[in-house]
C-alpha cells in the first residue's frame, strides 16, 4: 500500500537489485526462484526496463547521488538484450554491478562486460571444491565453468567478487573459499547466510545452521576480515554487526567500501544508523529488490510485495510504501530484537522472521543472542 510519500523523505536508496530475468542456465539447490524458465514469457521488455532505469536515475537525482543498480536474475547473461539496457543505465549515471554464476562469461563477454560500465561482478562459488560446488549447483562443471569465468574477467580488468552461500554443507571450506578468493584475485568476498526462501526451503531444515553454529561463523568471519586483504560483507547475517562490536572490530572497513559494494562509499546513511552507510539488515532501509515483472520487495529474499514499477513509480513506492515504512521504524520490532541494545546496527533478518513466524518485524529466529537486561 502506497501512503503518504512525504513519510520517509530523506531514507536514502544505495542499492536496487534487478531480476532481469527469471530465466538461468542452473538450478540451484538453494536459489531463490519460485519461478522456472518457462515463466522468461513474463519478463520485463526492454522498453520496461528503461523505465525502470529512469525512475531509478529520478531517485538518485533527487537524493544527490545515483544508486548502484546491480543486474541479477535468475541468470542475467540468458537476458538477450542486457547489455542494451546496461549501456543504457550507464547513460543515466547509474553506478552498475552483475550478478552471475559465471559459467557463461567467455573471453569476448568478459570484454564487453569492462567496455560497457560494469564497475563489479559477482560470482556465486559455494565450495572452493568442485564436488561441492557442483552438487549446491545441481550441475557437473559448473565449478570448472565459473573459475573460467572468474578468470577470463580477471583477464579483462574486470574487478570481481565472489559471493558463497553458507550451509552446513560447505561450511567447512569457509577458509578455502577465502584463499582461493585471495588467490584468484578477488576485491571482495561476500558470504551470505541461508535464508529459507524458494527452492531453499526444501534444504533449509537439513542444511540451515543452527543459532550457535550461525554465531560461531559470524565471529570466525570477522576474525578473518580483520587481517584480510579482500573486503569482507556478510549478507543475511545481520547479527555479524553485532559480533564484530563484540570483537572491537567495527572500525575495520576493507577496502574503504562500507558494505564491500561498488560506489560503496557514497552517501547514504539513514537516521536508524546514526548516519552510517551500512546496517546489518538493509532490507527497506538503503536496498530494494525489483522482481522480474516489476513488482517491488523490500529484499530478493522476503516477498512482501511493495508495488510495482509499472503502474506507480519507483521514487513513490519508495518514499510512501507502508511496509518499507514499518520496516525502517526500529521501534516496532518484536520479541528479543524489540529489546535488543543492537538493534538499531542489526535489526535482525526480516526474511528469516517472515518464513518462521509470516510477521516481518517478528524476532531473528537464527539469533543466539540474549539481550542484557536494563
Amino acid at each position: 500500500m502506497i501512503v503518504d510519500t512525504k513519510r520517509n523523505k530523506g531514507q536514502m536508496l544505495r542499492l536496487l537489485f534487478w531480476e532481469s530475468t527469471i530465466k538461468c542456465n542452473l538450478t540451484c539447490a538453494h536459489c531463490r526462484r519460485v519461478e522456472g524458465d518457462e515463466a522468461v514469457e513474463t519478463d520485463m521488455t526492454t522498453e520496461q526496463a528503461k523505465s525502470m532505469v529512469d525512475q531509478l536515475a529520478v531517485v538518485g537525482r533527487e537524493q544527490g547521488f545515483m544508486p548502484i543498480l546491480v543486474f541479477s536474475g535468475g541468470e542475467p547473461l540468458c537476458r538477450d538484450d542486457i547489455f542494451e539496457v546496461i549501456e543504457y543505465a550507464r547513460e543515466k549515471g547509474l553506478i552498475l554491478a552483475l550478478a552471475s554464476n559465471g559459467t557463461t562469461i567467455n573471453a569476448e563477454i568478459a570484454k564487453r562486460i569492462k567496455e560497457c560500465g560494469i564497475e563489479r561482478v559477482s560470482i556465486s562459488l559455494d565450495g572452493a571444491t568442485g564436488e561441492v560446488h557442483n552438487k549446491l549447483r545441481q550441475l557437473e562443471g559448473s565449478f570448472e565453468d565459473a573459475i573460467a569465468g572468474i578468470n577470463h574477467l580477471r583477464d579483462a580488468g574486470v574487478p570481481f567478487q565472489i559471493n558463497v552461500t553458507v550451509t552446513k554443507f560447505n561450511c567447512h571450506q569457509i577458509d578455502d573459499v577465502f584463499a582461493m578468493a585471495e588467490k584468484l584475485g578477488a576485491v571482495a568476498v561476500h558470504p551470505f547466510m541461508l535464508v529459507p526462501v524458494g527452492c531453499g526451503e526444501e534444504i533449509a531444515q537439513e542444511d540451515m545452521l543452527s543459532p550457535a553454529e550461525y554465531e560461531a561463523m559470524m565471529a570466525k568471519i570477522a576474525r578473518y576480515s580483520k587481517d584480510s586483504i579482500v573486503q569482507v560483507k556478510v549478507t543475511c547475517g545481520p547479527h555479524y554487526e553485532r559480533v564484530i562490536r563484540e570483537l572491537g572490530l567495527q572500525d575495520k572497513k576493507p577496502g574503504g567500501h562500507p558494505g564491500g559494494h561498488p560506489g560503496g562509499g557514497h552517501p547514504g546513511g539513514n537516521q536508524e544508523t546514526g548516519g552510517a552507510t551500512t546496517k546489518g539488515c538493509l532490507a527497506g532501509l538503503g536496498v530494494i529488490f525489483v522482481g522480474h515483472q516489476g513488482d517491488v520487495f523490500p529484499c530478493g529474499y522476503l516477498p512482501v510485495n511493495c508495488g510495482n514499477i509499472l503502474e506507480v513509480p519507483l521514487k513513490d513506492i519508495w518514499a510512501g510504501s507502508e511496509d518499507l515504512a514499518k520496516m525502517r521504524d526500529v521501534s516496532q520490532l518484536g520479541g528479543k530484537c524489540g529489546v535488543c541494545g543492537y538493534k538499531k546496527v542489526c535489526g535482525g533478518c526480516r526474511a528469516r522472521a517472515y518464513a518462521e513466524t509470516g510477521d516481518y518485524m517478528a524476532e531473528e529466529p537464527f539469533c543466539e543472542y540474549v539481550p542484557k537486561k536494563k
